[in-house]
């Protein structure tokens, strides 16, 4: 086997995987074994197989993984994330549901959530969307405004908070997140598209999950596209309920100690939803999540 050498994901298109070297070099590597599927973020050591190529041989310890579902699967997607920066819309509609379960996979990780409301300047939809939002923002998420055409407003407004950070920027189609990514890394994404020719990527960059380096900002930002679902089968029932914040002063509350906060009688979570305490959304939510993993799993 040829030296080690470490470095980190910073693409993936399907089992393979670009890795980026402390020099900056890029290799192409494929996983060694059916264990080694990395996901864009993670440390890695790889062997050299030529000049640049190599083989992904171990995946170093991570802070955490996220995976995204497609129907009835999960993918890790990304690794080692600080912050997740979720795209909504004040038009078209976004869905509540899969912004809470986003939320839900991002504070079940020990990941901190940012809400960017885009298109702030389309003032019929603003309030309704605000009001949408305000469940979030009553949690403690720190909501911003934005217009991801207004190239100054995003820098002075989000390039701060993305300093010496890993940030995953996800969102529904038509939320305006590209324009939003092109504003924020415009010489990063020249940079990438000529990597991928070298690389022989092609047309895969466009749907793959990639990194990219804020210039001047000493951050990372991760990209992936085509988000429609945010998977959490992969979580237990007691991370799923460490994904909703508002529930940890009441759980302490309940009789049993494997209390499902659904039906049992004397749950510091349901009397806490019967005074309001908890949003009736929220907690909805919570049920579907632990009664879908509870059927994932009688058929695992």
């Amino acid at each position: 086997m040829s030296q080690l050498a470490q470095g980190r994901v910073i693409a993936a298109h399907g089992r393979h995987y670009t890795v980026e070297l402390p020099t900056g070099e890029l290799i192409k590597c494929f996983p060694r074994g059916k264990k080694n599927d990395a996901a864009v973020g993670d440390r890695v050591e790889i062997s050299r197989q030529g000049q640049d190529e190599g083989a992904l041989e171990k995946i170093l310890p991570r802070k955490n993984l996220l995976y995204r579902s497609d129907e009835n699967r999960s993918k890790q997607f990304a690794a080692n994330v600080d912050q997740l920066l979720f795209v909504v819309a004040v038009e078209p509609a976004f869905s509540e549901d899969l912004l809470g379960r986003a939320l839900t996979g991002a504070w079940s990780a020990d990941i901190t959530p940012i809400i960017l409301l885009n298109k702030v300047d389309i003032a019929s939809g603003l309030e309704a969307a605000r009001e949408k939002l305000a469940p979030f923002r009553n949690l403690g998420v720190r909501i911003i405004d934005i217009c991801a055409h207004d190239k100054k407003q995003v820098q002075e407004r989000i390039l701060p908070l993305l300093k010496d950070k890993t940030s995953l920027l996800l969102g529904q189609s038509a939320m305006g997140k590209s324009t939003l990514l092109n504003t924020l890394v415009p010489l990063a994404l020249a940079a990438t598209q000529e990597h991928s020719v070298a690389l022989g990527a092609g047309k895969h960059t466009t749907t793959s999950t990639r990194l990219y380096h804020l210039p001047n900002e000493g951050g990372d930002l991760i990209d992936s596209p085509g988000f429609q679902a945010f998977g959490l089968l992969h979580l237990t029932r007691e991370e799923i309920e460490r994904g909703f914040p508002e529930f940890r002063d009441h759980v302490a509350k309940c009789r049993f100690y494997n209390c499902t906060h659904q039906h049992e009688p004397s749950c510091g979570i349901l009397a806490a939803l019967e005074r309001h305490e908890i949003d009736a959304a929220r907690h909805a939510l919570y049920v579907r999540l632990i009664q879908a993993k509870a059927a994932h799993d009688s058929y695992s």
